[in-house]
């Protein structure tokens, strides 16, 4: 499939994602994120890739909104641009049964921070840096901020990331969780690879269940985890990966999970 504004190829289960608008650091119009969302439903139709990867074109990863494609637009809904344009692409990311490694190359800022954000691992170059800058256009979180980034830094720092639109560097984000790893920029693709090596050989089938069991345990009880867990793993128990990674055990091989 050709697409306008994002490259995607996919080879042995790793799937690629590319934000390609350099020449605007990344920045969303409405084209970017039809394509992107392109991209994701096909993931889900052909049901073949065992992992994606989100990444950007050139310096950054993503700038958020293309403030110039929308300045001549005049009373634009910014409720429907959400409803039809960034929501579907952060549910799309949070329900795909695989999962989504962002290799944050560079500045992820508003709206692009929240899809690095909605990402299951972050892997990032040094130089690379998170910013919700919504504030410094009088808008608020928008795209799912408002959901992760307590969850990943507690309400003080997420009101302070928020409110005063804070740059925070790969590092620092390191340091508070929510950044897996920070390499050079140079090492960036052989630190990433370690992970979309591991996902594409993994059991695919109970990776997929566990992220919806760790997206479900957000706004769940105890009670309501464990009759889930009872669920999921009746279903993970009757998988091939099951019956080959417990032939592998006693074989004293390595499995050869298929990820069904």
């Amino acid at each position: 499939m050709q697409y306008e504004t994002v490259l995607f190829e996919q080879n042995n289960g790793i799937a690629t994602l590319t934000l390609n608008r350099p020449d605007v650091f990344n920045a969303f119009n409405d084209q970017l994120s039809f394509d992107v969302m392109a991209v994701l439903k096909h993931i889900q139709k052909e049901n073949t890739a065992r992992v994606l990867v989100i990444t950007g074109a050139g310096k950054a990863f993503c700038s958020g909104q293309d403030l110039k494609a929308i300045s001549g637009s005049k009373n634009r809904s910014l409720s429907d641009s959400l409803y039809n344009r960034y929501n579907p692409m952060i549910k799309a990311i949070r329900e795909l049964p695989i999962p989504v490694l962002c290799r944050l190359n560079g500045v992820a800022a508003g709206a692009g921070c929240s899809l690095a954000l909605a990402c299951d691992m972050i892997i990032a170059s040094e130089n690379a840096a998170l910013i919700e800058v919504f504030v410094n256009v009088g808008l608020v979180l928008d795209s799912g901020s408002s959901y992760f980034l307590p969850r990943l830094v507690g309400s003080a720092r997420a009101f302070e990331l928020s409110t005063m639109g804070s740059k925070l560097t790969a590092q620092q984000a390191f340091e508070w969780g929510i950044i897996n790893r920070v390499v050079a920029l140079d090492k960036l693709d052989d630190e990433l690879n370690k992970f979309t090596e591991y996902y594409a050989k993994a059991p695919t089938k109970a990776i997929g269940m566990m992220k919806k069991m760790l997206n479900k345990s957000s706004h769940s009880s105890l009670d309501e985890m464990l009759q889930y867990e009872a669920y999921c793993q009746e279903i993970a128990g009757r998988s091939n990966d099951y019956k080959e990674g417990v032939a592998a055990f006693n074989e004293k091989r390595k499995p050869e999970f298929k990820g069904m």
